[in-house]
């Protein structure tokens, strides 16, 4: 019985996944210089995704990642400048995101998972409280899954315990019904 649970399991957690992802990258339509046109947006999805329905990682794009100390998700004073920022790319160019939650190796796949989730939350939160509406914001964890950096010393775990911000289409967002 665990088996099979662990069975349907899977292919839920998949489809969870590729419904909860962006690709990373903006485009207004509007081919200013500087902003990324559907195919490059296309290229940088597959280029991050693969043939497959979980991202590599990455490092830092046009959002700056949201590092964590061991153990917490509480969102640090020195955390506090990259929020600042992304809330102000995020209120320029409005636009759907997703929080990627992330840990280090350490702890149970399921501890990870539910405090990579409650990472996720707190820059959630923290955006929202910048005047970011949560109606284009989601959020989701990879627990340790996608480690930024695959090694084991306290520096490969200090990267990989972030939030990481991953955009989708300025389209999704309606700028005349939003309020900040």
């Amino acid at each position: 019985m665990r088996r099979l649970s662990s069975l349907l399991l899977t292919p839920i957690m998949a489809i969870t996944v590729v419904t909860s992802t962006g690709c990373s990258g903006f485009s207004s339509g509007s081919g200013e210089e500087g902003e990324l046109s559907e195919s490059d947006l296309a290229a940088q999805r597959e280029g991050r995704f693969g043939s497959g329905n979980i991202p590599t990682a990455e490092g830092e794009g046009m959002f700056r990642d949201v590092h964590f100390g061991f153990d917490s998700y509480s969102v640090e004073e020195e955390s506090q400048n990259d929020l600042e920022a992304n809330a102000r790319t995020l209120k320029a160019k409005p636009m759907a995101i997703t929080l990627e939650g992330h840990c280090d190796e350490r702890g149970t796949v399921e501890y990870n998972m539910a405090l990579g989730a409650a990472r996720a939350k707190a820059v959630k939160n923290a955006l929202v409280n910048l005047g970011v509406p949560s109606s284009q914001i989601d959020t989701i964890s990879y627990g340790e899954e996608i480690p930024l950096d695959p090694g084991h010393t306290e520096e490969a775990y200090a990267k990989n315990r972030r939030v990481h911000f991953s955009a989708g289409e300025t389209a999704a967002i309606d700028t005349k019904t939003t309020r900040y």
